[in-house]
Parts: C-alpha cells; structure tokens; sequence
C-alpha cells in the first residue's frame, strides 16, 4: 500500500520555507497528480495561509518504471525537483507566470524526497471558470494566448526539454517530428495489445503514420512548448490572470505538437488560442500520434494502482474512436 506525506513531515518543510512561527492546522492531498504528490497545507499564525508542496517521493508516481529510458528523451517522463526548477526559471525569465517557489530542497534531510513549497493560487482552475464564469474566463483566455505567444516565439536550434539544454546536453532524435513518429509507432504496438479495436486496425494504422511523417519538410528551428496544456493545468489568481502548472514538460519543440493537444484539450474554446502559420502537414501527424499516446499512456496507468480508473479509461476509448475516424475512408 502507498505511504503518501505525514503530516509532521509537511510540517517541518512548511516552517522552513515561511518561519519556526507558523503552525500547520490542516493538510489535503490533492487529486489529479500522477507523477508528484500535490498537497494544500493551511497554517496559523502571524500571517495564516495556504501555501503547496509539492512532492517527488517514489511512491506519489502512479507510472510503471521507466528503466532504461534515456532521461534526456523530450518524451522521457518528465518529473522532479531539477525540471521544475530549470522551467520555472525560463518562464519567470519571459514574464509567463508560474507558482512563485518559497521554498525549493534536494537534500533529503528535513524530508525524504526532492520536495518544493510554492505559493497557493488561490482563484482555481482555469477548467472551472470556464464551466462557472464564461465571461470572465474569456479573459483569461486571451491572457494565456499572449502567454502562449510569448513562449512560441522564443527560438532554439536544437530541439528538447528546457532543463537538459541548461546543462548543455542534446536531446534524443534528429527531429521532432521523427521523434513523433517513433514514439506513435511505439504507442501503437502496445495500444494493439490493449484495445481490440487498434489491434485490428494496426497495419492501417502503421501505414497512415509512415505517410503522414513522409509529408513534413525539415525545419531548423523550434518554439517553447508546456507540452500538456489543458484548461486543469493552467490556475486563475485572484485577480484573474492565468497561471501555468505542472510544468516539468516545458521543452523547445515544434508548436504544433502544442497546438494539437490545445485543441483536444480546449474544444471549441480552442479558437481563442489558434494561430495561422501553422505547418498542416505537422498538425496531420500530431494528431494522429496524439490519440494513440492517450490510448496507450492511460492504459498503461491502469496496470497499476492508480485510483481514478474510470476516467482513464473513457480517455482511452475516446482517443481510440478519434484515432480511428482519421484513417482514410
């Protein structure tokens, strides 16, 4: 059974990060993380708040073992303290907000995993002001495409995660959309062995991935991507600007990969953040490789003991039915 945070061990964190004066009255583990445990702690005293820990500890990461993956894959699982570092300080750099880090520790002695203490924005999700206020979400909706321009604007030759070019590294592949295509056909092989429906259609499948990638030209340059930007991965503060999360991911890649997940992501609400000048041949392939890594990934979840099946299981056998309506008639 897993042993997620005590709360004492929170605790001791949570006093270091904001003074030996604070008393934690309250901590929530909060749902949805996959890689991190992610909790709210609530103090008192001289200035009570509510501030977020997260935490790297092995038993907070629901995904089967990666042995053997190269870690500077920009497909690699992107998780811990050094990532999130590396990324916040790069978008910190370009004014696009993130949760300001109190508190940031690897060293294992005032708690047993990479560990950071970073502020609570307070306002939500950007997910539930769409359903609750559609006005004033639309706002922030235009603030995070400014946001996303800003980002894809920024230019690097080589292309990989954010934190692995830092410390002057190369990322696998000679291509992003090289590196697209192998990991779809990957996802592809096991998705076959999960789902009876893409197992049946795998050779078409394969084929319509190999043509697809044959289509794209080659390109020098690369934008800076969040990687897994939907609406439960960007916060709205208090005065409703919008605040991006869960960020590890943050790498220099080809922005449409971004946009297509934008738009599966977005629905309709997508038009907001779109863009002209995009490569259509890009956005084929991206496409189709996206559904099969959410038919794959969530499946692959569920070999193990994470908690909300169900919803992982809908997200399979709904990118299962969109993966399939994109092979020719």
């Amino acid at each position: 059974m897993r042993q997620f945070a005590e709360d004492e061990a929170l605790a001791e964190v949570v006093r270091e990060a904001r003074g030996t004066a604070v008393r934690v009255v309250r901590v929530e583990r909060l749902r949805g993380g996959s890689k991190k445990g992610v909790y709210r702690v609530h103090t008192d005293g001289p200035r009570p708040e509510r501030v977020i820990v997260y935490s790297w500890a092995e038993a907070e990461n629901f995904w089967p073992g990666a042995d053997g993956v190269d870690a500077a894959h920009p497909f690699a699982p992107a998780s811990g303290l050094v990532p999130f570092l590396a990324a916040q300080r790069t978008l910190d750099g370009l004014g696009v907000r993130a949760p300001a880090v109190l508190l940031a520790d690897d060293s294992r002695t005032r708690y047993p995993a990479d560990v950071a203490v970073v502020e609570d924005v307070a306002g939500g999700t950007l997910e539930a002001l769409l359903r609750a206020d559609p006005v004033r979400a639309s706002d922030a909706m235009t603030e995070l495409a400014a946001m996303l321009d800003v980002m894809h604007r920024q230019r690097s030759a080589p292309h990989g995660r954010v934190d692995v070019l830092e410390r002057g590294d190369l990322a696998s592949g000679e291509s992003c959309q090289g590196l697209v295509l192998e990991r779809a056909l990957g996802d592809l092989a096991e998705a076959a062995g999960r789902d009876a429906r893409i197992g049946s259609a795998a050779a078409r499948l394969q084929d319509r991935l190999r043509e697809l990638a044959a289509r794209v030209a080659p390109r020098g340059e690369h934008g800076l991507i969040h990687g897994e930007l939907g609406p439960d991965h960007v916060l709205v503060d208090a005065a409703g600007h919008p605040v991006l999360i869960d960020i590890e991911g943050l790498m220099y890649f080809d922005v449409e990969w971004e946009h297509v997940f934008l738009k599966l992501r977005f629905g309709e609400r997508y038009r907001a953040l779109s863009r002209p000048g995009l490569d259509p041949a890009r956005l084929d392939l991206y496409t189709l490789a996206m559904h099969l890594s959410l038919v794959a990934g969530p499946l692959r979840l569920l070999d193990g003991d994470f908690p909300h099946r169900t919803v992982m299981r809908q997200i399979a056998e709904h990118n299962a039915d969109e993966a399939l309506a994109l092979l020719p008639r």
